[in-house]
């Protein structure tokens, strides 16, 4: 037994995993190019991508749309590009993505009511968005459908257990009816609704905590074609961060993963460091907001600059900043190639089937 091979339309990924979009740099070509060598689809992240090229001479917007086009000229393979819906330059990276020809767009953090509109005809790119519930995703299905005549290529559905900011709230994080294993199958049955009426596959991607090849096994035996997993890929050789931030994952303990309230108004998932343990004091961090990334910042009265606090953790600066990382981050305990993953995670798949057979 093998990993089933994820399909969505006319793209054919030999593995069923996609790799989650980090921002601010943690997921460029260098990691994207490697995870798609291995069968899977690699996913730049567009979050925050701009901070990498501004300077006095190029502005947060230009600088944004220059380094997304540089990152995806440079990787090879399956690509997916994640776009935040409440990034202020979200059309600017909606519209380089479609026109330098990536295969997806996976798109959340709100949603992606009118993302359809940029497509053109004989546009290849698929439209991805991210969920947290059935019912965002019948919203969606129906806004599509009648505006746009069309439905999504794919949802990615996201659980309360996954990094950086979350879709749910702090009293949802430890609800079981809000636990990825309950709502998996609750979107793929709102799916199959509109897969059947108009005669289209809509396959369900689960993410948000899926650590091994046996969650991969158990998400797939639950409805879902394929996972999307983030923090596996941190601690890869080819992930585009700094070694500091690898290893702030695997010296993390199980108590140092905590829901942080971000400066952009939702909970965020990070490893608890002195930056985080000064701002939880009360501390703040005088700065000018040089970038504006996130519609729903209020830049005026945050104690932090969360742009830099995660770009500066990038560049393995923690003192300065803070990494994002998904709930299992504290069971990482080594770097390792993304061939070395991939083959450890097929391994712990074929393992989990052949118990379930027996």
């Amino acid at each position: 037994m093998n990993f089933p091979k994820l399909r969505i339309g006319d793209l054919l990924a030999n593995v069923p995993i996609i790799q989650g979009g980090m921002g601010i740099g943690v997921s460029l070509s260098g990691l994207a190019s490697a995870v798609a060598n291995q069968g899977g689809v690699g996913v730049i992240a567009t979050a925050g991508i701009g901070v990498l090229g501004f300077d006095k001479d190029t502005g947060y917007v230009e600088a944004s749309i220059k380094v997304l086009r540089e990152e995806i000229r440079k990787t090879k393979g399956i690509l997916g590009v994640n776009i935040m819906v409440a990034l202020t330059n979200f059309a600017d990276m909606v519209e380089t993505s479609i026109a330098e020809g990536v295969d997806l767009i996976v798109s959340g953090a709100g949603l992606p009511l009118d993302l359809p509109k940029y497509l053109k005809d004989g546009v290849k790119t698929k439209l991805v968005p991210i969920v947290s519930s059935a019912k965002a995703a019948r919203i969606i299905c129906k806004r599509w459908l009648s505006r746009f005549n069309r439905l999504p290529d794919a949802f990615v559905v996201e659980g309360p257990l996954a990094g950086g900011h979350l879709g749910f709230s702090v009293e949802e994080q430890d609800d079981p009816r809000y636990a990825l294993e309950k709502i998996v199958p609750e979107v793929v049955e709102a799916v199959s609704v509109f897969e059947r009426e108009n005669g289209v596959q809509i396959p369900v991607i689960a993410a948000g905590g899926i650590y091994t090849g046996a969650d991969i096994l158990e998400f797939i035996k639950l409805g879902a074609a394929g996972v999307q997993m983030g923090t596996r890929f941190v601690a890869t050789h080819e992930c585009d961060a700094n070694i500091e931030f690898k290893k702030a994952y695997i010296n993390a303990k199980e108590e140092d993963i905590i829901i942080i309230e971000s400066p952009v108004g939702l909970p965020g998932r990070a490893i608890k460091n002195d930056f985080i343990k000064s701002i939880q004091s009360g501390e703040k961090k005088p700065f000018k907001c040089p970038y504006h990334c996130i519609t729903s910042c209020n830049c005026t009265d945050s104690p932090y600059c969360i742009a830099m606090a995660l770009a500066n953790a990038r560049k393995g600066k923690l003192k300065a900043g803070f990494a994002f990382a998904g709930k299992n981050a504290y069971r990482v305990d080594q770097i390792l190639s993304v061939k070395e993953l991939m083959e450890s995670l097929a391994e712990e798949f074929d393992k989990a089937s052949n118990q379930s057979d027996g």
